[in-house]
């Protein structure tokens, strides 16, 4: 065991698949590399204690809101023996929360790599993801599985809920992403629940909606394989129509899309559950992504950042499918 170790995880946005994958279609995610959680942790201490944005204290002070952690901290300290072992574990995010962004996920896989990390024992990809799932489960109930396998990622992930979780390989030197925060937080609850009813209430309007959405990911797949960016721009642009037909965009994330587009963007859609959190489009270069970040903070985003395709890297781990961290 070392005396101290270090790890880190990405905040994940939802592509193409919002709410549609709940029932099983398809969906593309991406991590995104400058928005992320570094763990660090020592031994050089006494008791048990972390220190996060949310909590300073002993572990098993933590309040309830963050049960998920002191549970995860709990197992992996049954895993490795040492349920006595004095540590000291911080924790620094720079995703926002309840934006859509996984920023739960990214913190639970953060906290297993870095004591994976700090004991110097290999860590496959799906024994993270089933730990960092210990976490989310207690945090969210029943989670798809999608915000782990995303934090957890170098790449997209192409993910059908259940059945596909795979790294998808991507080919696209000049566009970038740029992600816009509208300031307003989620309602992941009051959106998937919303989406719910209408195809209980309505279902034939809703369920081809979702149908569609599901066929938009397996196009974007195919235009990710033919490097198809104007295709891309389209589909998302598609897909913001059936969000919000379905209820979960607002006016600020419909005014968000419009501005990216009318700058240049390629297509804007939101991301993530809607009735607030965070909008993404997609542009043609760097010199482009900039002024349609100026645009949407002038608008109003609390936040914009930029996410450049051309540095995903594909990796599914060594022969043992071992991930380095």
């Amino acid at each position: 065991m070392k005396e101290k170790a270090k790890a880190k995880s990405y905040a994940k946005i939802i592509w193409f698949g919002e709410h549609s994958v709940v029932y099983e279609k398809p969906a593309i995610a991406l991590p995104l590399y400058n928005v992320d959680v570094h763990t660090s942790i020592t031994t050089n201490t006494n008791g048990q204690t972390i220190e996060c944005r949310y909590f300073d204290g002993p572990v098993n002070e933590m309040t309830d809101n963050l049960k998920g952690i002191r549970v995860l901290i709990h197992e992996l300290l049954t895993i490795f023996n040492a349920l006595d072992l004095n540590f000291h574990l911080k924790i620094e995010s720079k995703i926002p929360s309840e934006r859509g962004m996984g920023s739960s996920a990214a913190t639970a896989v953060a906290i297993v790599r870095v004591f994976f990390n700090l004991f110097d024992v290999p860590l496959s990809r799906d024994r993270l993801l089933k730990l960092a799932d210990i976490e989310e489960k207690i945090t969210h109930g029943n989670p798809s599985g999608l915000d782990t396998a995303t934090a957890s990622s170098e790449t997209p992930v192409w993910f059908i809920r259940n059945r596909v979780n795979h790294q998808i390989a991507i080919n696209l030197p000049r566009p970038s992403l740029v992600i816009a925060d509208s300031g307003i937080k989620g309602k992941t609850g009051e959106a998937v629940s919303m989406v719910h009813d209408r195809l209980v209430d309505q279902p034939e309007l809703a369920t081809p909606l979702i149908d569609q959405l599901g066929q938009i990911a397996d196009k974007a797949r195919l235009a990710l394989r033919s490097s198809d960016e104007a295709l891309l721009g389209k589909l998302m642009t598609q897909s913001q129509s059936n969000l919000a037909q379905l209820g979960v965009s607002t006016k600020t994330l419909d005014l968000f899309c419009k501005i990216a587009v009318q700058h240049g963007a390629l297509g804007a859609k939101l991301t993530g559950s809607g009735l607030g959190g965070c909008m993404i489009s997609i542009v043609e270069n760097q010199i482009d992504a900039q002024k349609v970040a100026t645009a949407l903070r002038q608008a109003g985003a609390t936040q914009t950042w930029i996410q450049s395709f051309k540095n995903y890297k594909f990796s599914i781990g060594d022969s043992n499918g071992n991930l380095v961290n």
